[in-house]
């Protein structure tokens, strides 16, 4: 049988004639750091600090022992090297490698000795290819177009330039005789109950012909077949399957598949991996509106609520398994039901797939490109071959993978960005992503969907980024406008959109340690990497409210406030026009380092009050208030797999607390619809000290008709009182938006809840956990609330 040794003792990092103890995987920015070579780069403005370490050249070494007794082969596999390196053992040459993206296997037979990796600089090895292929146009000015690497290590609107080097995933032993396992490319489908598995196996084959069979079993079902050559394929009929769904939509039963290589009796090599039973289409038909972008899971229509997912650190090599599980947990519980993995980072290791099957994530998986014309020539045309067969063919058991696409924003890029004229003919990745890499997917994973790329009009013809077909992406309002602009259009599809704000309070105070925090101090204008990116925070911020001048803690809180009114328009707007809008996905999930951005979920892993309000917008029953034509329209949001019928009370009031007017109507919204309710003209409120509340089954809308700095609100008043495991919030006012920046009490305390707008009278409950010292004043201290302009 195939054995396996983790090779990851012993390695160091050579540093200034030195040897720097190394972990593996890792990479050079975390060991040195470790070593104490560096400064935390993610702390102050230490990040340019420790620019020069990109710009060098590295080696790890170890020894590579002799462990071959007892079989005919022994393999060195590294699944994953950063970026530009060639391997020696005892100073003998196996092989150069020029990509994040793959995996890599040497044969060292009989070798033992001095093992070494060196490392060129990112940069020599990008700028090389950039003088041999000839300049290429993209969003950012360093050279991330020119190497299969994580292309935000180069730095990014969000994200530190950090680029890294070093042996970033797991690397091993493996000793074998007679033949072992290359690839198993599993196709899974369903078809009136039952579920058909189909194992196209590929075998590496030591020094003779022996006669090979592979058997595989899933759920209860065996089969075999023979190996012809180095090929073969088993399949296996498993009757009564339990079908794998999005959360939300049923359960996600997960089948495992085993499948041994044999030689006679003899087990060879076993490959283990779990599957789900699903269908997956997406309907792209043409209609009245335009041309569709809508996910059909099981013969279920969907509504997208997604979020985009960035790598979690900007040192993947530091994201193990329970933080994967942790970040994807916190997307399920804000309701999220599809992540797509952004084209600028990585594909993910197998740890942030298992965690999706599990909790009925939808995977969309970008192949990685992002915002750059990409030459198309060698040395990068055979790279990017090679690293999609692998990895279409290493995802592919995962049920939760729905989407390959192309690109982020290339071929938008290309129309839009002024690409074209300096191109000049040169090659820039459309023949990626209209030609090799549909190839690929259809070749070997015809059960999945390929989109070109996000946005996507699906032609020429139109414009890519048009709203009325396929992907958009909706970045003018964030740069340009106001949030409430989203409401005027009514794209198929929302790949991409998003506001920012800062991260949470105890984040900035560990991120910029002994800094007087001020919108526009040194360390918060470091760690604000978008272009003009405080200047977009305070126009968006002073069409709502009055910026408040010299006070942070104030600007801080109105610009999360403002962040979670921004997503909440956009996603109630779009949401109300299902079925013709059939997603939105947040721009973005989490970040990579401490940093004002779009982000719900800090660096630090802290919920900004975005986070909540997607519980709420991402829920399965929504009510909103939509201004349309013909008036105020309440529409009811119904996502569930059952009608939803009930009693809806309106009540227009004064922001002093006065009742001007009520009704109460009652509303059928059937299974997976939306219900218009139209709002008496008597109830709608008028002019800015007016304002309408709409309940029904424990769900509030509400609508207020002028921004917050033209309405006069009272001067809040509410008490605060300790409750076992939080605080209780009695409002005797209207209290807008009332938050509780748990932080601020424990750098580990976190709140249950995010904004929350109370009416005279009413009471909240806010749980806080990791809070060591319960106390009602310092509760006090912490609570942030809208309050009448100055």
């Amino acid at each position: 049988m195939l054995e396996a040794t983790p090779l990851t003792e012993g390695w160091v990092l050579r540093h200034e004639g030195g040897a720097l103890p190394a972990e593996v995987p890792g990479c050079v920015h975390t060991d040195l750091l470790t070593a104490g070579v560096i400064a935390d780069p993610f702390l102050g403005r230490n990040e340019s600090e420790v620019a020069w370490v990109g710009r060098r050249e590295w080696t790890y070494e170890t020894d590579l022992p002799d462990v071959a007794a007892g079989h005919e082969r022994t393999d060195l596999v590294f699944d994953g090297l950063d970026t530009a390196a060639e391997i020696l053992v005892g100073g003998r040459l196996l092989g150069r490698v020029r990509n994040m993206h793959r995996s890599y296997r040497f044969d060292v037979t009989g070798m033992s000795g001095p093992l070494t990796v060196r490392f060129a600089s990112a940069y020599a090895e990008a700028e090389a290819v950039r003088e041999k292929l000839g300049e290429r146009p993209a969003a950012y000015a360093e050279p991330y177009q020119y190497i299969r690497k994580m292309a935000c290590s180069f730095g990014w609107d969000w994200g530190p330039t950090l680029v890294t080097a070093g042996i970033w995933r797991p690397v091993r032993l493996e000793r074998w005789s007679t033949a072992r396992i290359d690839r198993v490319r599993p196709l899974v489908r369903v078809e009136d109950g039952l579920g058909r598995v189909e194992l196209a196996v590929e075998v590496e084959r030591g020094r003779d012909e022996a006669p090979l069979t592979v058997e595989a079993t899933v759920g209860g079902v065996r089969a075999r077949a023979e190996i012809d050559g180095t090929s073969g394929t088993v399949r296996l009929q498993v009757p009564d399957v339990r079908l794998w769904w999005p959360r939300g939509y049923g359960e996600q039963p997960l089948y495992d598949v085993e499948l041994t290589l044999l030689n006679g009796d003899r087990a060879l090599d076993v490959w283990r991996r779990r599957i789900g039973f699903r269908t997956v289409e997406l309907d792209r038909r043409t209609d009245a509106h335009g041309t569709g972008f809508t996910f059909v899971v099981g013969g279920e229509r969907l509504f997208a609520r997604g979020v985009n997912w960035i790598p979690d650190d900007v040192f993947p090599s530091r994201i193990g398994p329970g933080r994967y599980r942790e970040r994807l947990r916190q997307a399920a519980d804000a309701g999220v039901d599809l992540v797509r993995v952004w084209g600028g980072g990585i594909y993910e290791s197998e740890d942030f797939y298992d965690a999706c099957d599990e909790l009925g994530l939808l995977v969309w998986q970008d192949f990685p490109f992002a915002c750059a014309a990409y030459p198309e020539e060698q040395p990068l045309r055979g790279e990017v071959e090679a690293e999609a067969r692998e990895n279409v063919v290493r995802l592919m058991p995962h049920p939760s993978l729905v989407l390959w696409n192309g690109n982020n924003e290339n071929l938008w890029g290309f129309r839009d960005w002024g690409w074209e004229e300096p191109l000049a003919g040169d090659s820039w990745g459309e023949g990626y992503y209209l030609g090799v890499l549909p190839r690929v997917v259809a070749e070997l994973d015809p059960t999945r969907p390929y989109a070109a790329g996000s946005p996507w009009s699906g032609s020429w013809d139109r414009h890519p980024n048009d709203p009325a077909h396929g992907t958009h992406h909706s970045w003018e309002v964030w740069n340009r406008t106001d949030y409430a602009e989203y409401r005027r259009e009514v794209p198929r599809f929302v790949a991409e959109f998003g506001w920012q704000a800062p991260p949470a309070y105890a984040t900035l105070r560990r991120a910029l340690p002994g800094e007087e925090l001020a919108s526009d101090s040194p360390g918060m204008l470091h760690h604000q990497k978008a272009d003009d990116g405080n200047g977009k925070l305070e126009r968006g911020l002073a069409r709502h409210f009055a910026v408040p001048e010299g006070d942070f803690d104030r600007w801080h809180y109105l610009t999360q406030v403002n962040q979670a009114r921004a997503i909440a328009a956009g996603i109630e707007h779009w949401r109300s026009h299902w079925p013709v809008c059939a997603g939105t996905v947040v721009w973005q999930l989490n970040d990579c380092w401490p940093v004002t951005s779009w982000a719900a979920i800090d660096g630090d892993g802290r919920e900004k009050p975005l986070y909540h309000e997607l519980r709420r917008l991402y829920a399965d029953r929504l009510l909103t208030l939509q201004v349309r034509e013909r008036g105020l329209v309440l529409a009811a949001v119904n996502q569930s797999a059952e009608e939803w019928t009930g009693l809806l009370a309106l009540c227009r009031m004064s922001v002093e607390g006065g009742v001007i007017g009520s009704a109460h109507v009652e509303f059928t919204a059937g299974r997976r619809s939306v219900a218009d309710i139209d709002v008496p003209r008597e109830l709608e409120p008028g002019g800015p000290k007016e304002f309408l509340v709409a309940d029904a089954g424990g769900l509030r809308a509400l609508h207020f008709p002028a921004p917050d700095r033209e309405v006069s609100y009272p001067r809040p008043e509410f008490d605060v009182s300790l409750t076992p495991g939080g605080i209780e919030v009695t409002a005797h006012t209207l209290v807008r938006d009332l938050l509780l920046q748990a932080d601020r009490l424990d750098p580990a305390a976190r709140a249950d809840r995010g904004l929350v707008t109370l009416l005279p009278g009413e009471r909240v409950t806010i749980g806080v956990r990791g809070w060591r010292t319960p106390d009602a004043e310092q509760a006090r201290s912490a609570l942030y609330c809208v309050e009448p302009p100055r």
